[in-house]
């Protein structure tokens, strides 16, 4: 089993990979800025479930084939952009909403209200299909991960989801708190239709270099 020594090296090396600007906590700034906390929570918690997918790929050395052929590789990457594009088309479309001033919880019932118009599973699926389809999240996983099991702590693949579990915690931890941040600035940004327009337009651009970066990653 794993040891407190390589726990503490380890979460805290969790926690600065999680703080570290990258594709994944930025998805969940806009996300949360557009339309609202619990829409980013939920991208959270789909972005959580990718690294789930990508810990037991790894467990079961499935990963590896994506470190070793270019083609799936590249068809999963391409799979990725091309939804990123899809989402960046949406927020460039999107119009501006009316939203009553007068309202005694702006960032409360709003909120909710927002991400129950997008769709609950909706939102939680666009972050699962985030991380799930960025083959270099897996390829780093099979890099990682491993540096911190050992057979001698008994099974390697028991190890691995251990480790991946404790990823997911570190992720919950800083995701959750951008998403909370973000949520509760956007939501105060979102009463004027003019902020409306401005973050969705950024947010259509944030997605489309997103595209452009994943679709332009090497093995």
């Amino acid at each position: 089993m794993l040891t407190f020594e390589v726990l503490a090296l380890f979460f805290p090396l969790c926690i600065l990979l999680a703080l570290t600007p990258g594709p994944d906590n930025i998805f969940v700034l806009t996300q949360s800025a557009l339309n609202g906390k619990m829409a980013g929570i939920l991208v959270v918690l789909g972005l959580c479930t990718g690294v789930l997918v990508h810990t037991t790929a790894v467990a079961m050395g499935v990963a590896a084939i994506f470190q070793a052929s270019p083609t799936a590789f590249n068809v999963l990457k391409i799979i990725g952009a091309l939804y990123l594009l899809y989402l960046a088309w949406g927020a460039l479309r999107a119009k501006a909403e009316d939203i009553s001033v007068g309202d005694e919880n702006p960032n409360g019932d709003q909120d909710i209200n927002r991400a129950q118009k997008i769709g609950y599973f909706k939102l939680y699926r666009r972050g699962i299909i985030m991380n799930v389809t960025n083959p270099k999240v897996s390829i780093f996983f099979l890099s990682f991960l491993p540096q911190f099991a050992a057979p001698t702590r008994g099974s390697m693949s028991l190890q691995m989801i251990l480790l991946g579990g404790f990823f997911i915690l570190s992720t919950i931890l800083i995701f959750g708190g951008i998403a909370l941040l973000a949520g509760s600035i956007g939501g105060y940004l979102q009463r004027s239709s003019k902020a409306q327009t401005i973050m969705n337009k950024t947010a259509g651009l944030v997605f489309i270099a997103l595209a452009i970066k994943l679709a332009t990653i090497q093995q």
